[in-house]
């Protein structure tokens, strides 16, 4: 007893190591920039005009008092927001090389952008990543860049505490509505004078938002009290998010958001009152084919702006645009887009609204987006006293852009210098002393070319631009503040446990051989040599963005490396053994499946053809085989195959193994109904079914644990034992990772089992005996996890991670609830069902020797499998974040190394705590 409190202890004490070294080296590794707390303020603006010599007014022709920094140049804006709008949702297919269904859905704007050139403009608006929609959000708002570490916010987004124009928007008395995404309203809880927010996170639901936005749009489209209404859809990112870019139901959200857009220009076009009003159609990211979205590669980052004002522009005005391509539209005309920064909105919508800048955005008033607004140039907007010479508009522009671009360059200057002075270790000196330098030659050339009226020279526009463009790419190369101290205690914690894991896996082993009386120690140690240069290699590979990309290959590889030399071995001893070669064809059928596991169901499946609000209804089944044939069909049917194949063997396992009549009917019962409710969701779409299955396995594995202290699990030889309680765990967690895995899972649960099967058979070859602790089979079962991790369409990725499994069952948004799910779904089949199973090396390869054995030894080996599972892990886990340490300034540290680290860590604490939980169970 005392012996196996010790190793629980150990066990905890691995899990305090990891937990005090993920910590540290993440509060070195991923600290945000620091948000400072000032705003700005009106009364700023006599800093402003003291530093551009500057005597903008603050007040419109219309008398309004609105002390913004600039002049209004527009009445309204009108933002709609399409989330995950990519850049070829919008621009004309002749852009690209191939036209795709997806394209030219949206003909409303291409036609406004083709018939007004001179008042719509089309940008490929490139965002910052990481590209969820909470940083798109934020840093839209605020003009600063996004930080990686509020990923993990996305689902409980907080309010935004740094500066920002809709902040200004209400300091300076506008009036703002919103209607759609409910992020929104968790970011300005208290903002709006009218709100109409929709859950955001259901991605199974396509409509909800839209529609509600639909519905509220048009009849404030017809009111005045408002000043800037934003409008935020939902459907094309769930659409892309279930189905993908290439669908039909893509196809079908882009046409009606294609209809609520023309039917705005209609109301635009003919109310009086919106003559001056911008209207905005922007994406906060983008998407890549599968419709996902979080990292930084083109197709997520390349999103869309169009702008667009019922005045057109001078012709002289319209020479400023700067096409970066050109392409013919739908009706045959020329359509030219530009290329913007995102970072670049907050700062521009200020100067259009008149309002002060966020505090800390970083941004440049874009040119072009200023340009159409008729109060850049239209002298109507502006006071005679300022312009007193009869200049020509596109002079009146340039001098009005040159004292805004002046005020924006202060703004920065300002915020560099807060910045600077307030946060731990700031910008290099060097950068900041080359930024410093830029903005002082600015200031000198606006004061040598200022006569006495304060008219500026137009060529220090370029002079200011130089300035800004340089700081934003000096921000978004050494943005992060990376302490080194932190990282390096970390790291070596994390080193320390390794040698805390190892002390006690040889100790383990020790005691192991002196119970046994065995003196098998040679093949033993060459077998964990082999084990640890398989470790070392999948180790090693994470220094490359590339390996880390195909980490579900090089698992592949390396299991098929495993199963080689087994066949290799088996021929050794003059004849191959079945369970080797059926190993290796698994692993040929994983391989392929990892290839497979980011793709979507086709939007053709018969079984997505269904109404999820429609009564219980089967009438579809007769007509699913028309126009199908056998080859087509089966992938439909096999699911319910494979389910009911599972419930066979799981009946089957469950009543040959466990003794205790009682437990036996409970756990049979219980899985069986799990299963039935599995196959009526997947016929039925009913909620109550996955629901169902939660709670018949949430009550299984309380039930496991409270009969386990009671001691009516504990009949039978210790072999027998433990195999019964390792059944009994898996029973009850198999239901709900199966239907949170979709149709896919019931396949990859059978190769799981089979799989397991081959690995504990191929265990024993002549070298250890049944329940001796053999490190292949060990490695090999941590390798298979991690394939069937990649096979499941999950990658170290935060746009990997399913999140329409969260809402299997439920429709309503919850944050707890839905993160569990997410959860369970993410590392149910890679860690969850592998750990609680490891039990099965020990327990059942040709037990027959293993009856009447000490138990002693039988946990110590069961010990030892834990430890060496553990410290494979642990060892992969460390070099990953020596990897990332190395890395900390790659190109791809935010897209790629820094989730990989994330995703490396919770795996590490989770199979920390399994392992302790296990021992608490087990033991």
């Amino acid at each position: 007893m005392r012996m196996r409190m010790r190793l629980k202890a150990a066990a905890a004490a691995v899990l305090c190591l990891h937990c005090l070294g993920v910590y540290l080296f993440t509060r070195g590794f991923l600290l945000t920039r620091t948000e400072l707390s000032a705003f700005s303020l009106p009364s700023d603006l006599l800093q402003a005009q003291a530093s551009c010599c500057s005597e903008l007014p603050s007040t419109t022709n219309q008398d309004q008092d609105l002390p913004g920094w600039t002049p209004p140049t527009v009445e309204r804006v009108l933002i709609l927001i399409v989330d995950a709008l990519r850049f070829d949702f919008v621009a004309p297919s002749s852009l690209f090389q191939k036209k795709q269904k997806w394209m030219d859905r949206l003909p409303s704007l291409q036609h406004l952008a083709s018939t007004h050139p001179s008042s719509s403009r089309i940008f490929k608006a490139i965002a910052d990543p990481p590209t969820t929609s909470l940083q798109r959000l934020k840093a839209l708002t605020t003009g600063g860049l996004p930080t990686f570490i509020d990923v993990g916010n996305s689902f409980a987004a907080p309010a935004i505490q740094e500066d920002n124009w809709i902040h200004q928007l209400v300091h300076t008395g506008r009036r703002v509505v919103m209607m759609g995404d409910d992020t929104w309203t968790q970011l300005f809880p208290h903002h709006f004078n009218h709100s109409y927010p929709y859950p955001s996170f259901n991605v199974k639901d396509l409509h909800t938002v839209d529609n509600g936005v639909a519905q509220h749009l048009v009849p404030w489209l017809h009111r005045q009290d408002w000043d800037v209404l934003i409008g935020h859809f939902l459907g094309v990112d769930h659409a892309g998010h279930i189905f993908g870019v290439d669908s039909q139901p893509m196809v079908q959200k882009l046409e009606q958001i294609n209809a609520i857009l023309q039917n705005v220009t209609d109301i635009m076009n003919s109310q009086k009152h919106l003559e001056n009003t911008m209207l905005i159609v922007m994406g906060d990211h983008a998407q890549t084919l599968n419709g996902d979205h979080g990292g930084g590669t083109s197709e997520e980052v390349e999103t869309c702006l169009f702008a667009w004002m019922p005045r057109s522009l001078p012709s002289s005005i319209s020479s400023i645009f700067h096409p970066s391509t050109c392409g013919l539209g739908l009706n045959g005309k020329n359509i030219c887009t530009s290329t913007m920064q995102q970072l670049d909105f907050a700062v521009s919508i200020s100067a259009l609204l008149g309002i002060p800048f966020p505090f800390g955005s970083i941004g440049r008033v874009n040119p072009e987006l200023y340009a159409l607004s008729p109060g850049s140039w239209d002298r109507q907007w502006l006071p005679a006293s300022f312009y007193e010479d009869p200049s020509s508009d596109l002079k009146m522009w340039k001098n009005n852009y040159a004292h805004v671009l002046c005020i924006n360059s202060w703004q920065v200057k300002r915020y560099i210098d807060s910045y600077s002075a307030t946060s731990v270790m700031g910008f290099p000196s060097d950068d900041l002393h080359y930024i410093t330098k830029l903005y002082n030659e600015a200031q000198s050339r606006w004061s040598d070319s200022k006569n006495r009226s304060c008219k500026p020279e137009n060529g220090t526009i370029d002079e200011f631009s130089d300035f800004l463009l340089s700081f934003a790419t000096l921000a978004r190369s050494a943005w992060t503040e990376f302490d080194m101290k932190l990282m390096g205690v970390g790291l070596g914690i994390f080193i320390i446990s390794i040698i805390f894991h190892l002390f006690v896996f040889e100790r383990v082993q020790s005691l192991s051989n002196v119970y046994d009386n065995k003196t098998q120690k040679s093949s033993n140690h060459l077998q964990i040599y082999v084990a640890f240069l398989l470790v070392a290699v999948r180790a090693v590979s994470f220094l490359s963005n590339s390996y880390i990309l195909a980490e579900g290959r090089v698992a592949n590889f390396l299991l098929a490396t495993t199963a080689i030399g087994s066949i290799r071995s088996s021929l050794v001893y003059g004849k191959i053994k079945k369970h080797d070669l059926v190993f290796l064809i698994l692993i040929i059928l994983i391989r392929f499946g990892i290839e497979k596991g980011m793709s979507k169901q086709a939007a053709t499946n018969p079984f997505l053809n269904y109404d999820s609000g429609s009564d219980f209804d089967l009438k579809w089944l007769p007509s699913l085989f028309e126009g199908h044939d056998f080859v087509t069909l089966l992938p439909e049917i096999s699911p319910m195959i494979i389910l009911f194949l599972l419930s066979f063997l799981s009946c089957k396992y469950v009543t040959s193994t466990v003794h205790s009549r009682c437990i036996k009917w409970v756990v049979t019962v219980g899985t069986m109904l799990s299963y039935l409710f599995i196959a009526t969701f997947w016929l039925s779409e009913r909620s109550f079914a996955p629901k169902m299955v939660y709670v018949i396995g949430l009550s299984l594995f309380v039930l496991n644990f409270v009969l386990r202290y009671l001691g009516i699990l504990e009949k039978g030889e210790t072999v027998q034992r433990l195999r019964s309680l390792a059944l009994v765990m898996v029973s009850a967690w198999s239901p709900t990772i199966l239907i949170l895995l979709g149709k896919q899972g019931p396949f990859v649960v059978l190769v799981c089992i089979i799989a397991g099967w081959s690995i504990i058979s191929s265990k024993n070859k002549g070298l250890l005996d049944d329940c001796k602790m053999d490190p292949i089979s060990v490695m090999q079962w941590s390798l298979l996890a991690i394939c069937l991790f990649y096979q499941t369409g999950h990658w170290c990725t935060f746009d990997g991670l399913r999140y329409g499994a969260a809402f299997i069952g439920f429709d309503e948004f919850k944050v707890v609830r839905q993160a569990i799910l997410l959860f369970v779904d993410t590392f149910g089949i890679s860690h969850i069902l592998p750990i609680f199973s490891l039990p099965f090396l020990v327990t059942i390869p040709n037990s027959s020797s293993s009856k009447g054995r000490d138990k002693t030894v039988i946990f110590l080996n069961l010990t030892q499998v834990y430890l060496l599972y553990g410290l494979i892990t642990a060892i992969t886990t460390t070099f990953t974040v020596l990897c990332v340490a190395i890395q900390r300034r790659h190109l791809m540290v935010w897209g790629l190394f820094a989730p990989k680290y994330v995703f490396d860590a919770i795996s590490l604490l989770l199979t920390d705590v399994l392992i302790c939980v296990s021992a608490l169970y087990y033991c």
